[in-house]
């Protein structure tokens, strides 16, 4: 919270003085330095003053002018309403025609309000101050987003402004059992954050060590959602993402029906889903969208080249290396042929590439969005084919770099490969070191830490393991729906 060192007594710190001198000066001290507050004292009707404290910037200058000010300057208190306190009773009886106001005592509350976008309006002679929310500020408007294209479906993407993500959500979800309870995170940023489920879908201990684990947050500032995820999630040593970070609000929606707990911050435009599961890292929104045979053979698709996107630069390494007899002879001769001028090792080669593919991809994300592809897709052929021309790498390597690289694009969820990209370089280790049976280890390794993996009380590979048949149709493949509802309709027959 705020510190102040003033002159003052601690009463007239804590609260609103009832005299408009002592409040202007509290209030300029604790705002010293801070250009951007702006104080207006007017004294209407030649007996009034009124002092107006409120950010520049981020207010509705012309609903203040329209709606407080000239009525004040203008027409005056109105009558009947009683002395000066009747700044209150105008809030009282809505005689200000602003929706949203408040009276308050307490200085840091007001100060808090004040730089939230509210102005602050104290009238001589009261001891408490009233609020009117008039937070106007330029926003980003509604777009597609960039990191999860859809091919079929909404083309809505969040924004960084906390209430209109939420009214994204009551749209598509219009029910008063969609919930959204208000927190507030950070000493100095202030930061409003809002987790929405839907009562009685998400799970109870799900919900309440949701809100356990915010409430424990301590912070100086919360600037984005990955504040948030990094203190609420189980373990840091995990490569592998224990929320579902997304832009969509459809996707958002479909989490919330099958009981999850989405949290949204103010300033982010990334929304988090609590719990997640390994599977729904490779899963998609347009799954649900398109018919589920194709739905269901994309799913498997994905599934297939998840894994090579791991294992393969590791096989080709294990295979050349350690158990050439499991190559075909006409293969493993043309591989021998192009490798005779190469001068490192099979696995420094892949270190090579892998480390060079890696920061081409980077580099691509970070430079301006009309030169990243072209460097990134350019950089790699050009590169690739004058390494493979001076001999420094041979041709297979370039090949199963880049096929295990362009693989793991096939993953819907970007953060979702990220875990795969850093497991691919110690497999790489362990698989030119011990061959096939250190890839198996390594494999085997990385399959019992998902399975103890457990965020928020939810097994990391459920349905699979524990096993739960009646959830594997959404999990497998994607099954259709009228038959998954002709089925419940013959189930509750065959019961009654």
């Amino acid at each position: 919270m705020f510190k102040y060192k003033f002159t003052l007594k601690e009463e007239d710190v804590m609260n609103v003085s009832d005299t408009i001198t002592d409040n202007e000066k509290i209030f300029k001290n604790m705002f010293q330095n801070c250009s951007d507050i702006i104080f207006r004292d007017i004294k209407f009707m030649d007996r009034q003053r009124v002092l107006f404290i409120f950010v520049d910037g981020m207010i509705n200058t012309d609903l203040i002018t329209t709606n407080v000010l000239k009525p004040l300057m203008y027409n005056g208190l109105p009558q009947g309403l009683g002395t000066i306190d009747s700044i209150a009773k105008m809030c009282d009886q809505e005689l200000f025609s602003v929706l949203q106001t408040k009276k308050l005592s307490n200085i840091e509350e007001i100060a808090a309000r004040i730089l939230k976008g509210s102005i602050a309006i104290l009238a001589d002679g009261e001891n408490t101050a009233l609020l009117a929310d008039v937070a106007k500020f330029e926003t980003r408007a509604i777009e597609e987003p960039f990191n999860e294209a859809s091919i079929r479906g909404s083309k809505e993407g969040f924004t960084e402004l906390l209430r209109m993500n939420t009214t994204l959500l009551r749209r598509i979800l219009a029910t008063p059992r969609l919930k959204f309870e208000s927190f507030t995170l950070g000493e100095l940023s202030q930061t409003d954050v809002v987790i929405a489920y839907i009562e009685g879908n998400v799970s109870t201990p799900v919900l309440n060590e949701v809100r356990n684990r915010i409430s424990c947050i301590q912070l100086e500032a919360v600037l984005e959602s990955g504040y948030i995820e990094e203190s609420i999630e189980d373990t840091h040593l995990s490569p592998f993402p224990q929320m579902l970070v997304t832009e969509r609000p459809d996707n958002v929606a479909a989490g919330l029906l099958k009981g999850k707990v989405a949290i949204l911050s103010n300033g982010s435009s990334c929304v988090l889903l609590v719990p997640m599961t390994f599977w729904e890292g490779l899963q998609a929104p347009d799954d649900y969208y398109e018919r589920f045979l194709f739905s269901s053979m994309v799913r498997w698709i994905r599934y297939i080249f998840a894994l090579l996107s791991v294992i393969f630069p590791s096989i080709y390494i294990a295979l050349t290396n350690y158990h050439m007899e499991m190559v075909p002879t006409k293969l493993m001769m043309t591989i021998a042929a192009l490798r005779e001028r190469a001068p490192f090792p099979t696995l420094i080669e892949v270190f090579i590439m892998e480390f060079t593919f890696e920061g081409l991809r980077e580099a691509g994300i970070r430079l301006p969005k009309q030169i990243g592809p072209l460097v990134s897709i350019v950089g790699a052929l050009v590169i690739g084919e004058a390494a493979v021309r001076a001999g420094i790498i041979s041709a297979p390597i370039v090949i199963v770099v880049a096929a295990a690289g362009i693989s793991s694009f096939i993953i819907p969820h970007i953060r979702f490969a990220y875990p795969l990209r850093i497991l691919r370089f110690p497999l790489l280790i362990l698989s030119g070191t011990f061959g096939l049976f250190g890839l198996g280890v390594g494999i085997f390794a990385i399959v019992i830490h998902l399975v103890q993996l457990s965020p928020f009380g939810t097994p990391y590979l459920s349905p699979v393991t524990p096993l739960r048949a009646h959830k594997l149709k959404d999990t497998l493949m994607r099954w259709p729906r009228k038959r998954a509802i002709e089925a419940e309709f013959r189930n509750e027959a065959d019961h009654s």
